[in-house]
């Protein structure tokens, strides 16, 4: 059964290798640019799993996980946060803000599909 995946990246070749990725392992996919419109879409898509790269324009993906998880019909969707901007102490705090899964990059793409299927 087809599941329902919110993407949330900037950078085009990213978005695309990540919605290809998913797409191709029968996932419906919802491909955002832009972190500011991610609450409105996400609440009318009801994803079964978000995944968000950390820094993006406008909105901090940190700030997108703690949005998501205060959202009555969100807070139990999982979220899978991805970055390239990765610091000591990142992950923890990604963690804390309440991703369930951590992929720096650039992915790997079994350690992503590996993620993305251990949160479906």
């Amino acid at each position: 059964m087809a599941k329902r995946v919110l993407v949330v990246e900037d950078n085009e070749l990213n978005l695309k290798l990540f919605c290809d990725l998913l797409r191709a392992h029968g996932h419906e996919v919802l491909p955002l640019r832009d972190g500011r419109d991610v609450l409105a879409q996400a609440q009318g898509f009801l994803p079964d799993l978000v995944i968000t790269d950390i820094h993006l324009p406008h909105v901090s993906g940190l700030d997108l996980i703690i949005s998501l998880k205060a959202d009555e019909r969100l807070s139990a969707v999982p979220i899978m946060a991805v970055t390239a901007y990765a610091g000591q102490g990142d992950e923890d705090r990604i963690r804390a803000a309440g991703a369930q899964a951590y992929v720096s990059k650039p992915i790997s793409v079994l350690r992503f599909v590996e993620q993305v299927n251990a949160l479906l």
